[in-house]
This record gives C-alpha cells, structure tokens and sequence, in this order.
C-alpha cells in the first residue's frame, strides 16, 4: 500500500510534464529516423542512439569483441589519444556513454546548447574514427578480463551462464557477451575494426533527440553525425527456442547462501496478451513487498531476503525468469512455495482487489519516467525498436485500464507452467537433488 500512495502522490507532480510531450517524427535527407521532443526552457540537449544487434553480432571465434570494440570507442580517435579525447569531452561539460548488450549498442550523450557544435563534432569523432590503439586495446581487454574473472567467483554470475548456455545452446544468447579468457585474449585490433564496421550500420540504427533544438534542425545534425556510417551491417542472429525443461540444476559451490535463477519460455512483447502478462507478473513476483512471492518465502516463511520475477522478451527469444537467494538449508524449501505459487496463479488467477492495485500502481509510477531530457530519450528510443507509434506515450495506462481480471486469468492460465521450471541453484543445497 505504501509503494501506491508514493506512486499517486508523485504521479501529480510529473504527470503534467508527461502529458505535454509532443514527439515528431524525422526522417533527415540521408534516411535517418529520428524522433524529436522539443524542450527550449532548458538549455541542454539529450541524443540517444540505439544500434539493434549488439554483442549477439560477434564473428565466429570472436566471441566479446563486440563489447570489446564498444569499451574502446572513447578511448582514442581521429589524432586524440583517451587522455586527450576524455579533457576535450570534460572541456565542453558533455556525458558520453557507449554500452553493449546481448540485442543493443546504445550511445547516450547530453550536452548544453551553446557547446553543441564542439560537443557534437567530438562525438561523431568517437563514433565514425576509433583509433583502437593498441595500448587502450590492451588496457580496456584487461577490465573485461577482470569482470569475467569476477563473474567465475559470483554465484549468481555462476547461475546465470549455467541457464543461459542449457537454454540457447550455440546461440549467441547461450553465452557471455564478455567472451571468454581465451576468446578476448585473442582479439586483435582487426577484430575491433570488423566489429564496429559489423554493428554501428545505418540499417540498424534508432534515434531520439530531446531538448533545445528544434524538429527542423535535428536532420541535418545527424547526417553530419551518423551519416559516414556504413548502410548496412552483418544480418541479425536467428530466432531462437528455448531449449531448458523444466527441472533443477546443482552447481557446487562454496557459500553460505544458495542462489537460484529460475524460469521457462515467456512471450514476444509484441503478443497481444502483454499488458495482461504486464500485470500478472506484477502481482506474481515484480511488485516488491506486495508480490505473492515475497509475502509466500518472505514474509510467511522467512526463507529470502527478497524473489521477483520478471519478464524478459529479447529481440531472439523470450523468457519469464526468477531470482531468489536462501540458505543452502532452505532453498528447497523456497523453490517448492515458488513452484506452488506459480501453480497456484496459473490455477486459480488473481483478485479483482490485487488487479485493482496492480493497476494502480503501474499507472501511477508511468508518468514518473519521464523525469528529464535523457530519460525521455531513452523511452522513445525503446518504444521505437519494438514498433510502438508516438501515441503509445498518451495511450499507455488506458492500455492498462482496459485488461480485465478474465483477461489477466486466462493468460496466467496459458503462460505460467510449473512443470516447465528450471531452477539452476549455485551453493551446497541439503535436501534438494538434481534432475537429469
């Protein structure tokens, strides 16, 4: 209840901003769309650009250089070494980020207006002209061989790789973007350029602009930008099924605390029946403290200190997935609730009073995201990779308003499988056996 009272309170504050969003669609003389939030009361200006394929793009053997490349966009290009690029970016007070993720390469930069030329020109050096030097080649496949080092000692790093690859097999999914110790250490600056070239094409590229410039002046900016990119990159990755019945996985670890990731196949975001699976999950396991699950291990039981649940539709394939962490003396009993709490939604359903909460609250926090320039942005752009029009903004909570109880039963009914869950538990568990 707690969590509803913030969200209707804060919602009056940031629902305003919310409602006036006027999104223009731009097509620059290139080809490039864009979308386009103009905002002059505030002299600063918001870019996200968003290239559809990431690290799921690697070469055969080349696994992580896609991740690789990204961590070395910013470090040296054109005749600028990562020292002299980093003071030149400071200078202007402009924010450069380059992230990669299994099905994304995402450039996010924000800059005030009156250093918009420099700031620009700067990022498009980034982008167009990496210089892959060998020494910041050298420095960045440390860092990562660092993590995956790390990732080799976290059980829920454990979990996660142990899932994924009994999932997805030899699919790009199935394994690590970081790569491997012996795959990074491999790559060459050759790989870095094939990479780049492979990913940040124009045939693959999503954009929103939001701030003070105007509609008009947004394309020939992103010509001058992103159009020396290559048009087209390398063909995307299949699709993929999930491949994991349902189950239990044992890893033997050392811990004190078994963790367990758990889940089976989910459904695309673009199935009609999202918004009723949207609420369902919300109510099953994502609402915090007011989740079934975390009143059934939590509260009742006291066997985690915290389990959700989420829905994951990637771009390849899709899941509904679980974390919860226990006592290697009580994970069992915290997966049998979870599986009886899944069977017991998939049964039985929900209230009309957990619907009406439920409701509540997600339409309540909606407006809250669109708290400034860059957060705007980042909306848009994921509202464009999954062909969501403009009017999704105004018309989402109305899509929440309008699933019914029937409607949320009837998909829980469909969706939620107990016998179809695989629980991949990293730790010493007692009282728990593997299955074959």
């Amino acid at each position: 209840m707690f969590r509803t009272l913030i969200a209707l309170c804060l919602s009056i504050v940031a629902s305003t901003a919310w409602a006036e969003i006027d999104i223009k669609q731009v097509t620059s003389a290139n080809g490039i769309n864009a979308w386009v939030v103009e905002e002059p009361s505030i002299p600063f200006i918001a870019i996200e650009i968003r290239f559809r394929g990431g690290a799921s793009l690697d070469r055969s053997g080349k696994r992580g250089a896609v991740n690789l490349m990204t961590g070395l966009i910013e470090e040296g290009s054109g005749a600028m070494t990562a020292q002299e690029f980093q003071t030149a970016r400071e200078a202007l007070a402009a924010r450069f980020s380059f992230q990669a993720t299994d099905d994304t390469i995402t450039i996010s930069t924000r800059f005030l207006t009156e250093n918009s030329d420099a700031a620009l020109a700067l990022l498009r050096q980034a982008i167009i002209d990496p210089t892959f030097d060998q020494d910041a080649l050298d420095r960045v496949r440390a860092q990562v061989l660092s993590s995956i080092a790390s990732d080799a000692k976290d059980p829920n790093s454990i979990a996660s790789a142990a899932f994924d690859a009994a999932a997805f097999g030899g699919h790009p999914y199935g394994t690590s973007m970081d790569g491997t110790v012996e795959s990074v250490n491999a790559l060459t600056r050759d790989d870095m350029r094939d990479a780049h070239a492979d990913a940040l094409a124009r045939d693959r590229l999503y954009v929103a602009v939001v701030g003070d410039i105007t509609a008009e002046a947004v394309g020939p900016m992103l010509d001058a930008l992103l159009g020396d990119l290559p048009a087209v990159g390398v063909p995307m990755p299949t699709d993929v099924d999930f491949g994991l019945a349902g189950g239990v996985t044992v890893i033997d670890y050392d811990t004190p605390q078994a963790v367990a990731l758990f889940g089976h196949n989910g459904m695309t975001r673009d199935d009609p029946d999202f918004f009723a699976a949207y609420i369902m999950n919300q109510v099953l396991g994502a609402g915090g403290f007011e989740s079934r699950l975390m009143t059934e291990v939590r509260e009742k039981r006291g066997l985690t200190y915290g389990i959700s649940t989420f829905l994951v539709p990637k771009f390849h394939a899709e899941m509904i997935l679980g974390t919860v962490a226990s006592a290697n003396a009580t994970i069992a009993q915290a997966i049998d609730v979870t599986r009886a709490e899944w069977a017991r939604m998939a049964d039985d359903g929900m209230t009309a009073d957990e619907l009406a909460a439920a409701k509540t609250y997600l339409t309540g926090e909606y407006p809250l995201r669109f708290d400034g320039n860059s957060d705007i942005a980042q909306i848009m752009v994921g509202m464009q990779m999954i062909d969501l029009p403009p009017a999704y903004v105004t018309n989402r909570n109305a899509y929440i308003e309008a699933v019914t109880l029937d409607d949320v039963n009837r998909v829980a009914a469909a969706l939620l499988q107990p016998d179809d869950l695989h629980f991949v538990v990293v730790g010493q568990p007692t009282d728990l056996e593997a299955t074959k």
